[in-house]
């Protein structure tokens, strides 16, 4: 990135448009009655994150691998319980609402149109891709997301904090280390190694057996971290219980390799695209084409004025 000390926004576009497309009406529609509602809320979403928080560059981050084989290789049931169809070559199909699958194209052909920049990379999650961009950047990230995985990139010291949706964009929670220590009582990588621990069910993690939140945040408060607590397992003279000391010695092959599924990748090839907030429309003829057809009209142009403001 050439501007590296600017102000930049990274989008876990899934996650916003699936929550337009719950927090829209399926009324919403384009001209032929098909439903646009997740299309317009995320133009909605993205034209008041512009307006509130003004970044400098922006990049909608997507997911090219929903559910990479290099993580279910580690881990069989990483997101199995979402998997539509699967496929012996290239990603599984994930179960997405048959009225929203065919808004993601759309949604991707505006974004183009108007200049945003839009990157998804073969075999990576949008995480991966957002904590890539983190990692690179010298100036402050805002990561907006309603996926509380990506708390384990919050680092005061650099600027980086996650926008949380707590009803559409307009209500967001900062997440800063003093949120994460209040709540969690842990840091940013902290929350990765207690994700492991507690396990979390919607990403088919099964965690350690009997640890849960609260346990897991004590834990990592007397050891330090993960490393500091399998230390513990084999030490006779460690606080551990003999009940946490069974269960996290029997744990040991999914400690191994749950840590490269949890955190998210940071050293994702990023291809070389032009991440400045657009002040105009990159293709003004196919904007007015998207608009007419999928009867965009006032969400569109709003965000337009915004961007150009």
């Amino acid at each position: 990135m050439r501007n590296v000390t600017r102000r930049l926004m990274l989008l876990d576009t899934a996650s916003l448009y699936f929550r337009a497309y719950f927090g829209v009406p399926e009324s919403v529609r384009a001209p032929d009655g098909t439903p646009v509602n997740a299309v317009r809320g995320l133009l909605e979403f993205v034209d008041r994150l512009v307006k509130d928080h003004r970044p400098d560059d922006l990049v909608a981050c997507m997911d090219a691998d929903w559910r990479p084989e290099w993580r279910v290789a580690l881990i069989p049931s990483y997101k199995a319980h979402r998997v539509a169809e699967a496929h012996e070559s290239g990603p599984d199909e994930e179960e997405v609402p048959n009225t929203l699958s065919p808004q993601v194209p759309v949604i991707e052909e505006v974004l183009d149109a108007l200049g945003i920049a839009r990157v998804g990379v073969a075999g990576y999650e949008a995480d991966d891709v957002i904590g890539s961009y983190t990692a690179r950047a010298a100036g402050p990230v805002d990561i907006v997301t309603g996926d509380r995985d990506l708390y384990q990139l919050v680092d005061d010291a650099r600027g980086i904090r996650v926008l949380y949706p707590l009803k559409g964009v307009g209500t967001l929670q900062l997440t800063d280390e003093a949120f994460l220590r209040e709540k969690y009582g842990v840091d940013g990588p902290g929350y990765a190694d207690l994700a492991l621990l507690r396990g979390d069910p919607s990403d088919g993690l099964p965690g350690v057996p009997g640890i849960g939140e609260k346990t897991a945040a004590k834990l990592l408060a007397e050891f330090g971290n993960l490393a500091g607590i399998m230390a513990a397992v084999g030490d006779p003279a460690s606080k551990l219980t003999p009940a946490q000391r069974r269960r996290l010695d029997e744990a040991r092959p999914y400690v191994r390799v749950a840590p490269e599924v949890v955190k998210v990748a940071a050293d994702v090839p990023l291809p070389e695209v032009r991440t400045a907030l657009p002040r105009a429309p990159r293709d003004p003829a196919a904007v007015e084409d998207l608009a007419a057809r999928w009867g965009l009209g006032g969400s569109l142009r709003r965000l337009l004025t915004t961007l150009e403001a």
